[in-house]
């Protein structure tokens, strides 16, 4: 073959290889979707008979304050060694993750009863008082043993109920009672190497999956698969466990019955802690152990979710549809078939949206604030798809703590550049070339939301310094985001801005008018009709928005990215209709001023989403205690809605923008 024919032949090849690619991913959804699909890399640990397997600790966690706290800010046994902190990403560091070391060593195939801990003393009045406060407060004890959260199991009703972690204590009858004897079940799995390397992927990927050497490799190995906790409240003997040291066996046998309480706790006593640990096999392979926390939940409520929104489209669409092919185009067919001399006296009889065109590309008032808004529109919206997008593929797993809000943050600051561009060409678009200004408006672009963030977070950060909460950004870690900010983010915005002020601006295609067009009265107001079209919007959103919320807000496991990118999917179509629907019946009634009116028909959804918030917060969150968490969560969600009306906003200006362009540019005046 000779290189005219490798060239004829290449269109064929490429498309061959986009549609391999496009396969991959399609594959990879359809994987993710079911049981067991991990990434390379993420590859399970061998442990072999009588392998030392040791507990860690994360931040005490509580749905009632939303506060988290130090496991070891509690009178807890600590390790011989002391403690040391775990190292963590700047995602766990973000959503208050602390994880460290703890006492709790299991042997691998093992079971052990009785062990002893340790015995405090006494319980001083400042312990009594704080373990109170936290047993009133519902705070979990959140364990981990190979990254994997210690799992709980209750029944209520015939119905099995999963709880991560376990709660401090219990109160009955104004008696405070400390769990202070945990028994562990741990589930393992026998390790086999074939069926790791057909989990992990086939071809190249099989090869990032580490060998075990040959003498080793006929030894029993064992996997674990599950990680559960039973919380029982022992009263021990103070007096038979003095001179123990940690890991003793009990003197007498310990009976842990979670259905029974026996530790009363008593300002001055001593309390002794313990524990016991069973191992049994199980049939769960590696890549399901995580099926346990990620149970499904009302997956027919996502799909009705889908088609309610689908229902939103269609009927918008069949509007727009209308709008183009009847109306649009029978305007246009009509006035192009007329002669000079007909157009002339027709543009005096004309009404409706003909009458602006000359008023319609009129620049708005606040324009550069306008082109901030949608720069950072695109920003925000691109780094929703990308993140969601990486998610659904399994790229962010709950199994990789932080992870998520890692990859936001990344994506947001890389894609500063669209920011930049967007922002300065709108600008320039609007002043019809002129460069003038465009560093101005790539810089404030760079920092206006940014800006607003950071005096939400630093606000509410101080809250949580002042109660001592493991939630609190540490000061190093805010020095390293404003560097992030200020070195990458402004940076490649600035960057972005110009490729924007070198890139040809978008000419009108109608002439604009010295005087403006004086605008008749209208029945109602223009903004009634431009706040009620969130609402439609909202209507896709509100069902997905309320498992986004319990797992932000009530500590459950969000992993259903491939639901949430197709709602995300359908938000813009219905965000893009409802802004363009809205824009044509303004350019109707005479009414030319459409550019701001376009970025708020679709971003109002973002007032509707507020106003959801607080009703979560009335009556999901009802036990939420004390005005510093309640603060805490309106902050959050404030902050959440700016972005959400942000990227509404800019997808209804944009869909807005390109149809009075084209409806415009359809129109031949002298």
């Amino acid at each position: 073959m000779d290189l005219s024919d490798l060239m004829k032949n290449r269109p064929k090849m490429e498309s061959c290889r986009g549609f391999r690619m496009w396969a991959f991913v399609l594959m990879c959804l359809m994987f993710q979707s079911g049981n067991g699909f991990y990434l390379p890399g993420s590859y399970p640990h061998k442990y072999g008979i009588g392998d030392e397997l040791w507990v860690k600790v994360n931040s005490l966690t509580s749905i009632d304050t939303e506060m988290p706290f130090s496991y070891y800010s509690l009178p807890f046994c600590k390790p011989e060694g002391g403690v040391k902190d775990s190292a963590e990403n700047l995602g766990e560091l973000l959503v208050g993750d602390r994880i460290e070391n703890s006492p709790y060593r299991f042997k691998m195939y093992s079971n052990e009863s009785e062990i002893f801990l340790c015995q405090l003393e006494k319980l001083s009045g400042d312990q009594f008082k704080i373990l109170k406060k936290r047993i009133d407060e519902m705070y979990q004890v959140n364990l981990l043993l190979d990254n994997l959260p210690a799992i709980r199991f209750t029944k209520k009703e015939d119905y099995l109920l999963r709880w991560t972690g376990y709660p401090v204590g219990i109160k009955i009858q104004d008696v405070y009672y400390l769990f202070n004897h945990l028994r562990f079940n741990v589930l393992v799995h026998k390790y086999e190497e074939t069926n790791v390397a057909r989990v992990m992927g086939t071809g190249d990927a099989a090869e990032l999956i580490p060998t075990i050497g040959k003498e080793g490799s006929d030894k029993p190995g064992y996997m674990v698969v599950g990680f559960e906790v039973i919380p029982c409240s022992i009263l021990h003997n103070a007096d038979s466990v003095k001179g123990m040291k940690m890991y003793n066996k009990y003197p007498s046998p310990i009976k842990c019955d979670p259905s029974t309480v026996a530790m009363p706790m008593r300002e001055g006593q001593p309390v002794t802690f313990s524990y016991e640990v069973t191992f049994e096999e199980s049939d769960i392979k590696w890549p399901s152990r995580w099926d346990a926390y990620l149970k499904m939940e009302g997956a027919k409520v996502h799909w009705f979710s889908i088609l309610n929104s689908l229902m939103v489209i269609t009927f918008l669409a069949g509007i727009v549809l209308v709008i183009f092919l009847r109306t649009v185009r029978r305007d246009l067919t009509r006035y192009e078939e007329l002669d000079k001399e007909a157009q002339a006296q027709m543009n005096e009889e004309l009404s409706g949206w003909k009458l602006v065109v000359g008023d319609v590309f009129r620049a708005p008032t606040n324009s550069a604030l306008l082109c901030i808004l949608v720069g950072d529109g695109v920003q925000i919206l691109g780094m929703a798809v990308v993140t969601i997008l990486f998610a659904a593929l399994g790229f962010m797993s709950p199994a990789s703590r932080g992870t998520l809000i890692t990859g936001m943050l990344f994506f947001y600051m890389i894609l500063g550049v669209a920011a930049g561009y967007v922002a300065v060409r709108l600008w320039r678009t609007m002043g019809c070339g002129d460069k003038k200004g465009w560093i101005s408006v790539a810089w404030k672009a760079a920092c206006f939301f940014p800006g607003i963030a950071f005096f939400i977070l630093t606000t509410l950060n101080f809250l949580l310094w002042g109660s001592h909460s493991t939630g609190a950004i540490p000061f190093s870690l805010f020095v390293i985001l404003i560097l992030l900010w200020f070195c990458i983010s402004v940076p490649l915005t600035l960057i972005g801005g110009l490729f924007g002020a070198r890139a040809p601006h978008a000419e009108y295609p109608v002439r604009t008018n010295q005087i403006p067009r004086e605008i008749p009265k209208q029945k109602y107001p223009s903004w009634l009709m431009v706040l009620g079209a969130g609402t439609l919007p909202f209507g896709t959103l509100f069902i997905e928005l309320f498992f986004i919320m319990s797992s932000i807000w009530m500590g459950r496991v969000y992993y259903v990215f491939g639901f949430l990118l197709i709602v995300l999917i359908l938000l813009v179509v219905v965000c893009a209709e409802v802004s363009l629907v809205l824009t044509y019946m303004h350019l109707c009634v005479e009414d030319w001023r459409w550019w701001w009116k376009s970025f708020f028909a679709s971003g109002s959804v973002a007032i509707y989403i507020f106003l959801y918030s607080i009703n979560y917060l009335v009556f999901d969150l009802k036990n939420l205690n004390g005005p510093v968490s309640a603060t805490l969560y309106l902050g959050y969600s404030l902050f959440m809605v700016l972005a959400i009306m942000l990227a509404t906003g800019t997808v209804g200006f944009l869909s807005s923008f390109w149809f009075v362009y084209y409806l415009f540019s359809s129109v031949k005046l002298d």
